[in-house]
């Protein structure tokens, strides 16, 4: 079990490896620091489609690498909070913040979680995350109709997940 203050430490270390990630635009330079080398990472896109990626390199392709290397350019994900649990579980809250802001200076976003335990090493062996779907589908229309939401991620996410959240619903 790690004491408080390591997990404190190793949460922290997430956090600011995310924050790096999101001015550099490259989602794997941090991974291997990060997770486990038999970590399971799954993002859970409310029932819709499920994404489980077992290992440091199925991790880059699919969640690092695939999933935020095309269309997200512009967008950051900003924490709100980190929750320290027991038995080496953390709770992250996050945003999924678009490009621009509103008129009264808010940001286009839509909140997400993050369920992570920690391994005696330090490292991530569990991560579930999760986010509203559904007001991300909003968003990301609010932004296209804006000019803000590129044309590469309405192809390639947008477009496909509207089309599997609508077949799911029928």
């Amino acid at each position: 079990m790690l004491c408080p203050e390591t997990l404190r430490q190793r949460a922290n270390d997430l956090v600011r490896f995310h924050a790096e990630a999101d001015e550099r635009n490259e989602w794997t330079f941090f991974v291997e620091e990060m997770y486990a080398e038999d970590c399971v990472y799954t993002c859970e896109y409310a029932g819709v489609l499920l994404v489980e990626s077992i290992g440091i390199e199925a991790i880059k392709s699919t969640h690092y690498g695939r999933d935020m290397a095309y269309g997200w350019e512009a967008w950051t994900f900003p924490y709100t909070g980190v929750y320290i649990g027991e038995e080496n579980k953390v709770i992250n809250h996050w945003m999924n913040r678009g490009p621009g802001r509103r008129a009264d200076g808010r940001h286009y976003e839509t909140p997400g979680v993050s369920f992570i335990t920690f391994n005696d090493s330090g490292k991530i062996c569990r991560q579930l995350d999760m986010f509203d779907l559904a007001h991300q589908m909003k968003l990301c229309d609010e932004l296209d109709g804006l000019g803000l939401l590129s044309a590469s991620l309405k192809e390639s996410w947008v477009k496909p997940m509207k089309k599997k959240l609508i077949e799911m619903l029928d």
